[in-house]
């Protein structure tokens, strides 16, 4: 997945690639309903080309991933944009109160909100807020499970796997 640079106006959507100690952050922010909201984050490997923010909002969300980046506990702060079905909003809620260091197996969310395994590995692979709703602390109950729809080793799973270390959980 590449990024694509979208034209900033003050009512158009505005994508800014920032570097994170794993690779790269895209950061997307629109305006919805006269709020400026954040609207996606991507993972994307090391050799994307950087773009300022440019924002209050996106420079906003680049200041609370690199305080992330330095203290795994740091606690995100920021507007999203409403997304996902009711169920995959009760899977993100859920996740969000995994505290950082530790993870919950996908049967310990789905029991939680009363759904399914692979109903909340769904969810998780849907997830536009990632690092935020922390879907890398969801692992299988046989490993560390895929991560962003991919279940072979590659760039989201070395992100994973990046993220958990950083955290203590590994």
């Amino acid at each position: 997945m590449t990024a694509s640079p979208m034209p900033c106006t003050a009512n158009s959507p505005s994508y800014c690639v920032i570097a994170a100690p794993f690779g790269r952050l895209g950061i997307l922010t629109e305006l919805v309903e006269g709020s400026l909201m954040l609207s996606k984050i991507d993972y994307l490997p090391a050799e994307e080309v950087l773009i300022a923010p440019k924002n209050a909002l996106a420079k906003e969300v680049a200041r609370q991933c690199r305080a992330y980046f330095k203290d795994p506990t740091w606690q995100f702060d920021l507007p999203t944009k409403p997304a996902g079905t009711e169920h995959q909003k009760k899977v993100w809620a859920s996740i969000q109160d995994i505290p950082a260091g530790t993870t919950k197996t996908y049967g310990e969310v789905a029991k939680k909100i009363k759904s399914g395994p692979r109903a909340v590995g769904t969810a998780c692979g849907a997830n536009p807020y990632p690092l935020i709703a922390p879907c890398h602390r969801v692992v299988s109950a046989q490993g560390i499970g895929g991560f962003m729809k991919e279940n072979s080793p590659g760039l989201y799973r070395q992100i994973k796997l990046w993220l958990l270390k950083h955290e203590g959980a590994l």
